[in-house]
């Protein structure tokens, strides 16, 4: 039986894990507060799911998705992940992760960096630039004539291709953006991000931006907007953005 592996349980995980149980795949999830705290999340998503260390979960997997702030990927257990298609859902913002000049510089990408810890695995930058929300609201099955695409990058051909095969049976076609260091097409604030999958666009364009000035006024931001509906994402429109996007590095972000 075919299991994914979670480190990290917040939104992004926990919404790909109800679609990989109702795809028949077997869920482990983990976090850094223990087993026990996933009970009540686990017995929602029942007897396909099951809660375990970081460790455990990593070994359990067929595929492993990372799902946590970028100043914590040193604690990704490198060696239990050898040898796993990893798919890295990270990205980087200052606010939350400390400044890392490599990456404020555009000197690497945050896949790079995180595949640099972990050296023996086989990863696969993905579910990173929707919104945990959408996941759910524009997942479809094979065939359907509305399906979403999702943007992959990763330097091993044959992970990308057992990486999108998962994707799929999740509800989403993906574009193969090309190695890691082309990952930075679809970070924050460029123009396959987020955005492009929002049915109001002009609503979170316009809450980011006074998220930005309220940071920079020393202010606490607003709550977010309410939850979009989604709507989907073409391959041949998400091909366009992906080609056309400048890069937004970190000082030139609304958000940094």
């Amino acid at each position: 039986m075919a299991t994914l592996g979670f480190i990290g349980s917040g939104s992004i995980s926990t919404k790909i894990a109800r679609l990989a149980v109702a795809a028949g795949i077997d869920v482990v999830l983990s976090n850094s507060r223990g087993p026990e705290s996933l009970a009540e999340t686990v017995a929602d998503l029942g007897e396909r799911a099951r809660a375990a260390t970081p460790r455990e979960a990593a070994q359990a997997g067929d595929w492993v998705v990372v799902s946590i702030p970028l100043s914590a990927y040193r604690e990704l257990p490198a060696a239990e992940l050898a040898g796993k298609v990893v798919l890295d859902t990270i990205n980087y913002y200052a606010m939350r992760d400390g400044r890392i000049e490599v990456l404020d510089s555009g000197r690497t990408t945050t896949g790079e960096l995180v595949q640099e810890h972990l050296a023996g695995a086989k990863l696969v930058k993905a579910f990173s630039s929707i919104s945990d929300f959408h996941i759910p609201a524009l997942a479809r099955p094979a065939g359907a004539t509305d399906r979403t695409a999702l943007p992959i990058a990763g330097d091993d051909p044959r992970a990308k291709e057992d990486a999108a095969d998962l994707i799929s049976r999740l509800g989403f076609d993906t574009v193969d953006v090309g190695p890691l260091t082309e990952s930075w097409r679809f970070e924050p604030e460029t123009d396959p991000y987020a955005v492009p999958y929002y049915a109001v666009p002009d609503v979170v364009t316009t809450f980011w931006a006074e998220v930005g000035e309220a940071l920079r006024s020393g202010t606490v931001p607003q709550t977010p907007p309410p939850a979009d509906p989604g709507v989907p994402l073409p391959a041949a429109r998400l091909r366009t953005l992906l080609a056309d996007t400048p890069r937004k590095l970190t000082a030139d972000r609304v958000v940094a």
